[in-house]
């Protein structure tokens, strides 16, 4: 079969950016959190009987959690630099948004950008969930099988939320103080004991990056303190205002189900039946965009909430498309995309068979 190339695909009409489209998009999103935030503290601090406040909260959690998963993909956006028309436009928006989610968006999108360079190699990139080779797998001992395959469980989406949104940004800037000052105190004794009390003040210990996607430069480093201090802060405030155990309670059920639905999404996109799924040197860039990007058949109202990421194999195939022209993109290469992987809801929990990559045969498989 003919293979596809970039130049016969209409992308030029679709690549620009309108900034008063993503001012509304931010808008319709933002405003919407706020007030429903403000409804939630009304219910919480209304005489209802309980059973009645429960009732009324479960809707709205729906609803936050939804718009939490678009918030995400805005950004998303942002570190691509395609939803405003300035760079400088979508770094703060990035950042603004990275805030809402409590996740530092620069580092983020500095390592969404590698798994966009090298989408389909997996060589290099193993998927959103470190995906292992067979020869990998079967090098593991029966316990370590075990836990590989519940760790790569569709439930698994749940806690790994939590950790994902709630505290692995945390947990970087505690590893960061952590290792530094252990560093400084380690570096103080050693000066003491060979008595190098002229070069005392003269400190050489330096911050270290706490994870492969947070910290790997000054920059990154000081988006990861920043974002921190804001996102704690305005944590301390909201459970002043709302009461410790609701808002703890309430904020982290919202993160988790908000990261589940956009890991979800993410390893469907990438882990199915005859996904492309090459060696360094079989590998194609536009091979890997169409045939390693799903595309999903979900409801419109769905595709609001997930800022159009369904349209995943334009989307990979050029990421300076802002999202609301991606539907639109699509719909004008549709003839090009027979090849492309298209994916029902009910095709989502198949796609999680699919954690062995067969390096010889270059295709995913199920652990048998």
């Amino acid at each position: 079969m003919k293979q596809v190339k970039r130049s016969d695909f209409l992308i030029k009409p679709f690549l620009k950016r309108n900034n008063l489209r993503a001012f509304y998009q931010i808008i319709s999103t933002i405003i919407p959190i706020i007030s429903l935030w403000l409804i939630v503290y009304q219910i919480i601090n209304h005489s209802f009987l309980l059973l009645i406040k429960g009732f009324l909260l479960i809707p709205i959690l729906c609803l936050l959690t939804l718009l939490s998963s678009r918030t995400f993909s805005l950004m998303h956006d942002c570190g691509h630099n395609s939803l405003f028309k300035k760079r400088n436009l979508n770094k703060f928006f990035g950042f603004l948004l990275g805030l809402v989610n409590g996740i530092p968006q620069k580092s983020w999108s500095i390592d969404h950008a590698f798994h966009h360079r090298n989408n389909g190699n997996w060589e290099i990139y193993k998927g959103p969930i470190d995906v292992l080779s067979i020869e990998d797998y079967n090098s593991l001992s029966k316990r370590e099988k075990i836990f590989y395959k519940i760790s790569r469980n569709w439930i698994m989406l749940f806690p790994g939320g939590f950790y994902y949104l709630v505290l692995k940004p945390r947990l970087g800037l505690i590893i960061i103080i952590f290792n530094f000052s252990k560093d400084i105190v380690k570096e103080f004794f050693i000066k003491i004991k060979n008595r190098e009390f002229s070069e005392f003040l003269a400190i050489k210990s330096r911050v270290k990056p706490p994870f492969s996607d947070y910290g790997d430069n000054f920059s990154e480093l000081f988006e990861l303190v920043t974002n921190n201090l804001i996102v704690i802060t305005g944590w301390f405030f909201m459970s002043k205002w709302f009461g410790l155990v609701f808002f703890l309670t309430f904020y982290s059920i919202i993160s988790t189900l908000s990261a589940a639905i956009l890991i979800c999404i993410f390893f469907v996109q990438h882990n199915y039946k005859n996904a492309y799924a090459k060696n360094t040197k079989n590998w194609d860039i536009i091979d890997g965009a169409i045939l390693g990007s799903s595309n999903l058949n979900i409801p419109n109202w769905l595709n609001w909430f997930l800022a159009d990421i369904s349209f995943h194999s334009i989307h990979h195939l050029c990421e300076r498309i802002p999202n609301y022209n991606l539907r639109a993109c699509h719909k004008a290469n549709i003839h090009l995309l027979h090849q492309s992987k298209f994916l029902q809801l009910s095709d989502f929990p198949n796609c999680f068979k699919y954690i062995i990559w067969d390096n010889k045969n270059e295709k995913l498989i199920p652990i048998s």
